[in-house]
């Protein structure tokens, strides 16, 4: 399942809805990121988040996909947040439900990794110096491409 919502989510609801009824589940492995207060030696005194409708859903649902092909999974689930967030505020949330805890564990971390790298979204930091679009970086690049099928 993929929402790109701008309301808050309940984690605990979340989690709750993805695995209700399904006993062939054992593990159920979540991320849950976090708007923080600080970015590059920066305050952040809030975030806004942009996307490209339509473009954006299509991506999480070929990353969802593609885990899906990868691992075992009985459910999936991204929730991505847009709009102004502060400090505190959840962004995103994955989850991966298998019967087994690796596939669950390794599939929630492949989601994460793609979602950073891959997903439609711009993030503006307002920070005491201004406002300023966050650049991808170096390192997530990395993460995802420990993924990359040899």
């Amino acid at each position: 399942m993929i929402r790109v919502q701008r309301e808050d989510f309940d984690t605990g609801a979340e989690l709750q809805k993805l695995s209700a009824g399904n006993t062939q589940i054992g593990g159920v492995t979540c991320f849950v990121g976090v708007v923080r207060d600080m970015a590059g030696g920066s305050h952040i005194g809030s975030m806004t988040l942009e996307h490209y409708p339509g473009m954006t859903e299509k991506q999480l649902m070929a990353i969802e996909a593609e885990a899906r092909r990868r691992w075992p999974l009985d459910a999936t689930l991204i929730i991505h947040r847009y709009g102004r967030l502060d400090p505190g505020d959840r962004i995103v949330m994955c989850a991966a439900a298998s019967a087994h805890r690796e596939a669950s564990f390794e599939a929630c971390h492949f989601l994460i990794d793609y979602l950073k790298t891959k997903a439609p979204f711009w993030k503006l930091e307002d920070t005491e110096k201004g406002a300023k679009w966050v650049a991808a970086e170096a390192r997530d690049d990395k993460a995802a491409a420990r993924w990359l099928e040899k």
